[in-house]
């Protein structure tokens, strides 16, 4: 696949066949991705893969406490609720996926049930934790390089036929996947990719979110055209 049509036709994936991923393909996709460009080669970043009993651990206690009621508890700062024209792109995709899912805006059950797929990563397979060097905290560079590394495992995964999402939902007691996956401390969680293979007859998969025109954020200098 040519990288315009990798990028373009990637869509973020929500629902997965229960087919496991050789760990082998995974190798492969982690050694496209680690191409990613880093802050002066500083490569900063760390991949535990999870799968089988640790997953499930995992997404069981992570679900649990969400529906008990415990807060948060990430290891990087993270914003309060999005306002504004990013609350409105959120809103969009959110009304998308529910309508492909068959969801009523005042099922709260159906809604309910949408949320906690989240907290335990859409039931996919695999899960890629990602994290950084706690040393180069505070700053936003290490964080940026993390992007950029997980962009590339989304990019090459799709490109050997596996689907993913970027999934904060599902690390958000942080406290937990560190101790499943045996995380050292002096790493900091920064979030989390679900992958496996794409299930074709989930509704949701078919969903792509739009994006806004060149003109809404690009601003050219010195061009005479």
């Amino acid at each position: 696949m040519n990288f315009e049509a990798l990028v373009t036709s990637r869509r973020s994936v929500r629902g997965f066949k229960p087919v496991p991923v050789p760990r082998s393909l995974i190798e492969q996709v982690i050694e496209i991705a680690k191409r990613a460009p880093s802050s002066m080669n500083t490569q900063p970043w760390h991949v535990h893969v999870l799968t089988g009993e640790p997953l499930e651990r995992v997404r069981e206690r992570n679900m649990a406490e969400m529906v008990a009621g415990a807060k948060p508890k990430r290891d990087i700062l993270t914003h309060g609720a999005y306002e504004g024209v990013h609350r409105f792109r959120q809103v969009e995709i959110a009304k998308k996926l529910f309508a492909a899912m068959g969801i009523a805006r005042d099922d709260k059950a159906m809604r309910q049930d949408w949320v906690l797929r989240g907290f335990r990563q859409f039931d996919a397979p695999v899960s890629l934790v990602l994290t950084y060097d706690r040393v180069l905290d505070p700053g936003a560079t290490c964080h940026f390089d993390l992007g950029a590394l997980c962009y590339g495992i989304v990019l090459a995964a799709w490109d050997q036929g596996l689907g993913t999402v970027v999934n904060g939902q599902g690390i958000t007691r942080s406290d937990i996947v560190r101790e499943v996956a045996n995380i050292p401390e002096d790493q900091a969680i920064m979030t989390c990719i679900a992958m496996g293979y794409p299930d074709d007859n989930f509704a949701a998969n078919a969903v792509t979110s739009d994006r806004q025109p060149n003109s809404d954020f690009v601003h050219y200098v010195g061009f005479s055209d």
